[in-house]
């Protein structure tokens, strides 16, 4: 009987060892993996070709300039039909970054679908009222990367970035309705448009210079849509600090 007891403890004992070897392989090696995946997940949502904001010309009274004669910077394994929406967490100083997103009718607002008041305030956000000067009178729109009519996200921080009224009206809402019209067409109801919108801040600045659209319609090869722009944040008439989002009439 003494022999068995032995025999019992031994494998007891074992069997513990086995357990706290296990638990520190999982403590060590997870967190690892974990990262791996985070850090894969992000190389996919930041895959841009990064450029300097003196690669953009100056602005010259048209709201937006084509990039890369029109084509976007996506590579091949970026076309899925598989819809998603993906959106960079805030940076050190709660700007956003890029969101990227496979636009079809699952991630367009249902029909009934109410949009909610805007309330976030993005950084930069120093609104200023310039009346007869500014259409709507008021500097800055809360301007949505990826718009509501395309996403249903709406006071979603991560999608959220100051900008003025005449990037939002006359430069982005243009290549926003491109995809919402193409989508509407009922040979296109079960298509979907890979979309990614990169705002460009320079150093520290609170406020965007402009931001980079990108998409491509997936199941035509772009036939649809194709486009690859960049969008300036100015307002004519209006000098804007871009460092923290001030503005004064220019002289």
């Amino acid at each position: 009987m003494a022999k068995k007891k032995n025999k019992k403890s031994i494998l007891n004992i074992i069997s513990q060892l086995l357990v706290i070897i296990l638990v520190l392989v999982i403590g060590v090696f997870y967190p690892n993996v974990q990262e791996k995946l985070n850090n894969i997940e992000n190389e996919q949502t930041n895959n841009i070709i990064s450029y300097n904001l003196s690669d953009i010309p100056e602005y010259e009274g048209q709201p937006y300039v084509i990039i890369n004669n029109n084509i976007p910077y996506f590579d091949e394994e970026d076309y899925t039909t598989e819809s998603f929406e993906k959106y960079s967490e805030l940076d050190d100083l709660y700007r956003c970054g890029v969101a990227y997103a496979n636009i079809c009718e699952k991630t367009r607002p249902k029909d009934n679908e109410e949009r909610e008041e805007l309330t976030y305030n993005p950084t930069g956000w120093e609104q200023k009222e310039y009346k007869g000067i500014v259409d709507g009178n008021y500097l800055y729109n809360r301007c949505h990367l990826i718009g509501w009519q395309l996403s249903a996200e709406n006071n979603n921080e991560l999608n959220l970035i100051t900008g003025t009224r005449y990037m939002n009206i006359e430069g982005m809402l243009k290549f926003e309705n491109l995809i919402d019209d193409y989508l509407d067409k009922e040979e296109n109801k079960e298509n979907h448009v890979l979309y990614r919108v990169t705002p460009i801040f320079e150093g520290d600045n609170l406020v965007a210079n402009g931001v980079q659209m990108e998409a491509y319609s997936i199941e035509d090869n772009g036939e649809g849509v194709c486009f690859n722009v960049y969008v300036y944040n100015v307002q004519p008439g209006i000098v804007i600090d871009y460092k923290t989002g001030e503005s004064w009439l220019k002289e």
